[in-house]
């Protein structure tokens, strides 16, 4: 460890990664019910559920990090995060646009993590913590290819969303 990383540095680091944990159940608990919904976008399930593994691969990396630092994930962000992130998916499947406003959420979120794995980065290199480094630079390799599909994928969901309404079809999921 680098010693300028101070001890406010460090609870720094720790608490982002906290975060990090809760935000990634908060995460789980939007794509899991989004992805048990889809029936008329195959391309969006496929997607969904490799991000769905990825993400689930990312908290194993946070936990390894907390571990690593004598630290442990905080067991009141992540039941909290992930209450809301169940209530955020359940708003959207009252919609008739749901896939539209997943689409947008999960786009919005992806920027989110994008942020947070890009910060946990900047103090791992700061602190001379090469492995944590390492393992929060492949999340944001990961949240980083999910932003860029959701964004190269939005125009095409958003017109077979629209002929599916056209042709009378449901459209919802």
């Amino acid at each position: 460890m680098n010693t300028n990383f101070t001890s406010q540095a460090r609870d720094i680091f720790i608490v982002g990664l906290r975060n990090a944990h809760a935000m990634e159940n908060q995460a789980l608990s939007i794509m899991k019910p989004q992805a048990s919904r889809i029936e008329s976008y195959p391309q969006v399930l496929e997607r969904l559920q490799r991000h769905i593994a990825e993400t689930e691969g990312q908290i194993r990396r946070l936990d390894s990090i907390l571990q690593g630092m004598g630290e442990s994930p905080s067991a009141l962000k992540d039941t909290t995060q992930s209450f809301m992130g169940a209530m955020a998916a359940m708003g959207h499947s009252m919609a008739s646009d749901e896939i539209i406003k997943n689409s947008l959420a999960n786009f919005a979120f992806e920027n989110f993590e994008i942020a947070a794995y890009t910060s946990l980065v900047t103090l791992a290199e700061a602190g001379g913590l090469a492995e944590a480094k390492a393992l929060l630079q492949q999340s944001l390799d990961e949240e980083t290819a999910m932003a860029c599909w959701l964004e190269e994928n939005l125009p095409a969901v958003t017109l077979q969303y629209a002929g599916l309404r056209a042709a009378g079809v449901s459209a919802k999921v």
